[in-house]
Parts: C-alpha cells; structure tokens; sequence
C-alpha cells in the first residue's frame, strides 16, 4: 500500500515536507521553513515537527529536494541530525545547502547531485526530475513511478517558455507522463486565486530597461539573494548602460558566487566591482545589488536606508529598485524602509508602482495547462495557505476532474492508495517546532504570550529584600517599570504602586510563618488590577522578595 504523508507545507505558506511510504521504505521531499510573524515574538525560525520521521527513521531512504528556497531546504540541517541518507538535488540546490550545513558544523557527504531529466532508482521508487521555471535556477518538478502508479510533483513552477537561463518548464515531459496515466497530480497552488498568466522576465526586463534609461545617478536593487536569474537581468543591463555592478550582503554575495562557479551567472571581470572600489566611478556608472527587499532589519539595504552602512549613504538622485514581492507579515517593515529611503530624497519604485516582480507560481492559466496535460485521476493542490487550496481543488473540478477525486488536505492528513484506489487513512502527528537561539523545540505557549504580554503592555519588577527571621522590610519595596508607564504619570502611580505594596506586606505578616509565596501572589493581583483601573494596561507583573 502506498501512503503520502504531508508533514508540512499544506495550509500555510513554508514548511514544505512530505513522505511517501511503501511498505517498509519512505522517501521525504524537501525539509522546508517558515520565518515567524506577529504571533511568535522573539523566534528565529519555525521546522516541521519531525515526529513521524522520527518514528520512521529506519524506513527513510532518501530526503529529495525540488528547489533550493529557504521553505524548502531550510530545514534540511535539523532533519540531518535526526536522520543520515542521501541527499538528492540539481547542483545549485545542493551548493546551497552545503553552505547552511557550515553554520550548523555538520560534515556531511552523503549528497547525491542530480539534472533535469536524471533518473534515481530508491526501490521500490523511480524519480525523474523534470525541469520548472521557478525564481530560483535549477528547480525541478518529480514524476515518480510506484508499485501502485505514478505520482507527479510539480515543484514550485510558473511555465514561461523562454526563461532567463534558456530552460523553460518541460510540459512535453509532464504531458508524456499525463499519456502514461498519473494516479496523483501534486501541484502547487501560491497563486490559484489569481487570473491569468504570470509575468515573464522578459516583461519584467523592458522595464527594468526603462529605470536604467532614466535614471541619473546610482541605481541600487534589492532582490532575493536566491533571484539568479533576476540578478542575470540586472547583470545585462548593466553591460548595455555601461555601469559596474557590486553585490552587497553576505547572502547575496554567497549565492553570487555559487552560481558563477556553477555557470548559472555570468559576469565579465570589467564589469564587477567591490565596495572599495565605488569611489573611482561616477554615480551614474553604478549598480549596487544587494539583500532587503523585506525589509529585514540587518540587511544592507536597511542598514542604507538608516545611514549605518559603511560604503553607501542614500542622498537625492539615487534610484532604489524593490524586485520582489511584499511577502504577508512583512508589509510593515517594506512600507518603513521605502519612507525613510524617500526621506533621504531616493527614488524608490516597487511592486505596486511598477512591474518590477515576476512571481515564480503559477496563475491560473497555467494551472489549468498543466493540469490538462498531466490528467491525473486523483488531485491533491499542495503549496499554499487554505484559501490557495480550496481555489485550486475548484479550478481541478472545472477542468473535469471528479469532486470525489480531488482530496483537500491539511499537514497530518494522509492519503493513501491501492489497486488503482486512494482514499484517507488515519492522522498522523504533525506540527512546528520554533527555533530560538540555540533552543529547538522547547519553547512552550507560556513563553510566546509573555513575550506578547511584553510586547504590548510591558513590565514592572517589583523588588523587597527582607529580613527572613524578623519579617521585616529591610530595602524597598522598589518599582522598576519598562514599556508602559508615560512618563507625566510616572512618579505618581510607582509611588501608589509602592503604597498597596506596603500594605500587602502589613497585612499578610502576622504572628505565623510568612509565605512569602503568597505574597507575591498578592502583589501580582492587587497590582494588575490596580495599573488596569488607571491606565487600561496589563504590564506583566514579577514580584521578586530576597530573604536574608
């Protein structure tokens, strides 16, 4: 019996991983992240729960990965602790997860390089990587043969026949195996409620054209470091308008690097520079490409946009250029960095003002291509937050595939398939693990809501040191309050604050033992209600008593 496993990836944008099971051999496709919002303050990062992988570990034979994005690889160095088999993926991919297994201190060799249309054979399964058109080179979409029939995974994709790279998706290889027969089409769906065809980076490239034309003085880019073929536009541009280009940020310039060795970037020695080298050229001569088209807070563009970076100042006439999407969640931190660059008298052109992004997804359209040359007999849209998946189960059944046949899922929920037949099998564990600092995985709800807490209403310590003997107040009672108090109300509330302290104190210390934990308890309560009535504000209240 066949049995795919989703443990990350449906529902939600990032976590990407799944299993497929035959027997008493798995195979998992890509370990993905997710990078923490609003609601998990002070989180580095979110990895899929790998309980089930754990239970299973003896099973897993290989971990493929379809492209190299941080939601799909991310977590592959936390999976690699857990579990050692061999890593498949096309050359960039796997360059780029070897230079994550640096940070993590992990010597691992077990990496098996793969190309589009290379065969893998991990019994009882047969892979054959098909090349998509992603925002990243090197991606792949996967057909793989089981004892129970082909499924396909598209991989992200978008289907642009004249991609940057000269590699478009292979609907010729997706339409054999439709041909063939498909059991299970798996497809992304980022883009399901959107009409149309995506951009291609042709379009994207004439208006990039148009900025260079204009533009009078430097022309700084902000894109995602894993953006080659974006970062191959920019590279031609700069060659046609006769600037140098310098790549900012050490993520940009590791990616850079990685694709230049592998011949996916290709870069004249006269036209590239280093940021020493900015002073010898006049301003229109420049193109500065670099990390922070999400605004985040330590990039170079960031750091720019605040005068903190050591080689470039933003100053009136220079063009910056946001060739990315505004990702949810970070909307806030984009739309901040784009008024404090126009504050510095920048020229600042993005998304909403300008084609300056192509998304790597597919619309709808294309969707609805794929899915009629692939005609498989079951579908299950993957890749998206829920409102994606139910949009892309309708475009399915629009395009004739039967409702029973069209299986809306959630992470856990497993799918499995015999004789030709699938249907749900039993829930497996699933969910996120948070990464905090050198912690995984221990982090627990308490945390976050006194995180928010904090966040929101701030703190006050409440400090007594006491004679444990006398039960008498030897120091304070001292209040220290952060984040919540203006300061015009400042004196007055700490000193009726240190009122209803003292009277808390005087009356629980009678003639028996004191509990001090009590007390505390007391002040915790009397206090809260107290600052709530005055100001409507709930600071997170510690009451620390020293005994001596």
């Amino acid at each position: 019996m066949l049995r795919i496993v989703p443990i990350g990836g449906l529902g939600e944008i990032g976590l990407n991983m799944m299993a497929l099971e035959y027997g008493d051999n798995m195979i998992i496709i890509d370990a993905g992240i997710m990078f923490p919002d609003d609601y998990t303050p002070g989180i580095d990062i979110i990895i899929p729960d790998f309980s089930y992988i754990r239970q299973n570990k003896d099973k897993v034979k290989a971990l493929i990965l379809t492209h190299g994005h941080e939601d799909h690889i991310g977590a592959v160095p936390y999976l690699l602790k857990e579990i050692n088999v061999p890593v498949f993926g096309t050359r960039f991919t796997i360059e780029l997860v070897k230079e994550k297994l640096k940070d993590f201190g992990l010597d691992f060799r077990g990496f098996e390089y793969v190309e589009p249309g290379d065969i893998s054979h991990i019994e009882p399964f047969k892979l054959e990587y098909i090349n998509v058109t992603h925002s990243i080179v090197d991606g792949v979409g996967l057909a793989i043969e089981t004892p129970e029939g082909i499924i396909i995974h598209s991989g992200d994709f978008k289907i642009e026949h004249s991609s940057i790279n000269g590699n478009g998706t292979d609907i010729a290889r997706f339409a054999y195996y439709g041909k063939k027969g498909v059991l299970i089409f798996l497809s992304d769906s980022t883009n399901a409620e959107k009409e149309g065809f995506s951009l291609t980076e042709k379009e994207i490239r004439d208006t990039l054209e148009g900025i260079f034309a204009k533009s009078k003085g430097r022309i700084i880019l902000a894109s995602f470091a894993t953006n080659i073929p974006r970062i191959q536009q920019i590279v031609k541009l700069a060659i046609q308008f006769k600037r140098k280009i310098v790549f900012m940020g050490k993520n940009m310039k590791s990616c850079v690097e990685i694709a230049k060795r592998l011949g996916f970037l290709e870069i004249p020695n006269d036209v590239e520079i280093t940021e020493r080298h900015l002073p010898l050229y006049r301003e229109n001569e420049i193109v500065i490409v670099t990390t922070g088209s999400q605004g985040e807070p330590m990039s170079a563009l960031v750091r720019m946009a605040h005068s903190k970076y050591r080689y470039v100042k933003i100053k009136p006439g220079d063009t910056v250029i946001l060739s990315s999407k505004f990702i949810p969640g970070n909307e806030v931190a984009i739309t901040s960095v784009i008024n404090q660059l126009y504050r510095l008298g920048a020229e600042v052109i993005y998304e909403t003002v300008a084609d300056i992004h192509a998304s790597g997804h597919a619309k709808r359209e294309e969707l609805k291509l794929m899915l009629s040359l692939v005609k498989p007999k079951y579908f299950i849209p993957i890749h998206g937050e829920y409102r994606h998946l139910v949009k892309h189960a309708l475009l399915a059944e629009e395009m004739g595939i039967p409702r029973e046949n069209i299986m809306l899922l959630e992470n856990g929920d497993v799918v499995a398939c015999e004789d030709g037949i699938c249907w749900r099998d039993e829930k497996v564990p699933t969910g996120r693990i948070l990464v905090d600092g050198k912690s995984t995985g221990d982090m627990d709800d308490i945390i976050l809501k006194e995180r928010k807490k904090l966040s929101v209403n701030g703190m006050v310590i409440v400090v007594l040191v006491v004679d444990e003997i006398k039960g008498e107040i030897i120091y304070g009672p001292d209040i220290i309050s952060k984040g919540f108090i203006l300061q015009e109300y400042r004196d007055f509330l700490l000193e009726e604050a240190k009122c209803i302290v003292l009277e808390i104190f005087d009356e629980m210390n009678g003639d028996e033992a004191i509990d001090w934990e009590s007390i505390k308890s007391e002040i915790g309560k009397r206090l809260k209600k107290f600052f709530y009535e005055i100001i409507g504000k709930n600071p997170l209240i510690v009451p620390i008593i020293v005994q001596l």
